[in-house]
């Protein structure tokens, strides 16, 4: 037995087969456009992430025993706002995805509602959520919002849709991962808030229905779906998927995600966790039987991100595989601090209006030095994650591209004084689906036997002075606060 895993991501979509041993047999890939009309605005045309999902589908199937899947998974990034006709499922505008930052005004607006937004939900007031997107789109697109409150226009976020375009418009669901990052979803009664949709101006019968992580009764249309009728058993947003891909299930267990942008969960059990220190509080997952699992989350908004303006904007190396190897030719970035600060800034600093920055820079200043800062920036925003945890960290997992990078694992070990451990699949994100898809579909019978398919791959153990960390460290903080309030 098998369960195909589909992870629709900000820049491509990643289709996995996942066996029940929990291998990869077999996978695809097919990246989708970016669209930037004004700066800040990030936006994606909803037809070209269905279409991805579709030909990456068919790349790992075709790798695959197709007879032997029992089941789908699904996982995307969150917050990212679709809307799309029930009825056509076409959609009547571009999605405004998580980056974008065109609601920072509106935000200030609203400066009055923070502290209830964040007692309801555990999250800031703050563009990157899903309510803020909606909100605009009240305010400035009224002959849509129109179909909107009509019950025409559907709205939800890229797992829905999937899920929308899968079964022929017959589903409209989510999960509590997802919704948990609306704005629109109180965390303490796990169900959507009347109070917070009426503060957004959102219908509440435009949302979809909740339901659990694992189990739900959801069968795809073979007329739309790749000529396939199965169960989609399993959902969750993407950094949610990663820490249960990583078989981080008991209380204290933290993972990091190095994608587009890097995300630091720490599993916090049946315990509703509060920061002040600038983490959220998030659902990680809920069970058939109700049961809500919360999480602790630092999210970083550009990491790999970074290395791709390296790569598209500056044209400094041809791909991100080469970043490793340059930055090896020299011995350190000679003073030069990158803040990648390209959408502005989340975790712990969360600053709408910072913008990225680059200081140090000499006649002496090459490439090499620019890429290794940038591995280095990496490093430095997961501990300024990990420097705000309520309990010291023990251990780290790590997954996601870019944490094949051995010099990024390392440098991070560094960093954070602790061992940092890297799986033998860093895909943990589309495994993550796959394991709540094989919950739902009995391919895995408990929690204990998920945990078994982890496999290590390699510990990077800290090395070199705690001193030269630390003050490399402390140039970091520094450049940071030079970042802020540019926009």
């Amino acid at each position: 037995m098998s369960i195909l895993a589909i992870d629709a991501g900000t820049t491509g979509v990643t289709a996995l087969v996942v066996t029940d041993e929990g291998a990869i047999a077999a996978r695809g890939y097919q990246e989708f456009p970016q669209h930037f009309p004004r700066p800040g605005w990030v936006e994606h045309v909803p037809e070209e992430i269905w279409q991805a999902t579709l030909e990456a589908c068919r790349q790992a199937l075709a790798g695959a025993d197709r007879d032997a899947v029992v089941g789908i998974g699904i996982t995307n990034q969150r917050e990212t706002v679709v809307l799309w006709d029930r009825e056509t499922l076409g959609s009547p505008r571009r999605a405004i995805v998580w980056q974008d930052r065109r609601t920072a005004s509106l935000c200030g607006d609203m400066a009055a509602h923070e502290q209830r937004i964040a007692e309801l939900t555990g999250l800031r007031l703050d563009p990157y959520f899903s309510g803020t997107k909606l909100a605009w789109i009240r305010q400035n697109e009224p002959h849509t919002w129109a179909l909107v409150e009509s019950g025409r226009y559907a709205v939800g976020t890229v797992d829905s849709y999937l899920i929308a375009r899968m079964t022929r418009g017959l589903e409209h669901v989510t999960d509590v991962s997802n919704a948990c990052r609306t704005l629109l979803f109180d965390l303490t009664a796990g169900d959507w808030s009347d109070e917070l949709c009426a503060l957004f101006g959102v219908p509440r019968d435009a949302l979809p229905e909740l339901v659990p992580n694992w189990g739900a009764s959801i069968t795809t249309d073979p007329r739309s779906f790749l000529d396939l009728a199965l169960p989609v058993a399993g959902m969750a947003g993407d950094q949610q998927a990663a820490l249960f891909g990583q078989g981080c299930f008991d209380v204290g267990d933290a993972k990091c995600t190095y994608g587009t942008g890097s995300f630091i969960l720490t599993n916090t059990g049946g315990t509703l966790a509060r920061s002040d220190a600038g983490l959220l509080s998030t659902a990680a997952w809920r069970a058939p039987d109700g049961h809500l699992t919360y999480a602790l989350e630092g999210a970083i908004f550009v990491t790999g991100a970074a290395v791709q303006w390296l790569r598209d904007g500056l044209q400094v190396i041809g791909s991100a595989a080469e970043t490793e190897a340059l930055a090896r030719t020299v011995p350190s970035s000679d003073g030069v601090v990158f803040v990648p600060a390209l959408t502005g800034l989340g975790a712990p600093h969360w600053d709408p209006h910072a913008r990225g920055t680059i200081v140090g820079i000499t006649r002496g200043t090459t490439r090499a030095h620019l890429v290794r800062a940038t591995l280095e920036a990496i490093a430095f925003e997961v501990r300024d994650v990990m420097a705000t945890l309520p309990t010291p960290l023990a251990s780290l997992r790590v997954d996601g591209g870019a944490s094949a990078n051995d010099l990024l694992c390392q440098l991070q070990a560094d960093q954070l004084g602790v061992d940092v451990s890297r799986p033998r699949y860093v895909e943990t994100t589309g495994l993550g689906a796959a394991f709540l898809a094989g919950l739902g579909t009995g391919v895995w019978d408990s929690l204990d036997d998920v945990r078994d398919t982890w496999a290590l791959d390699r510990t990077f153990s800290p090395s070199g002075s705690r001193e030269d960390a630390d003050a490399a460290y402390a140039r970091w903080t520094d450049a940071v606060e030079r970042a802020k309030g540019w926009g």
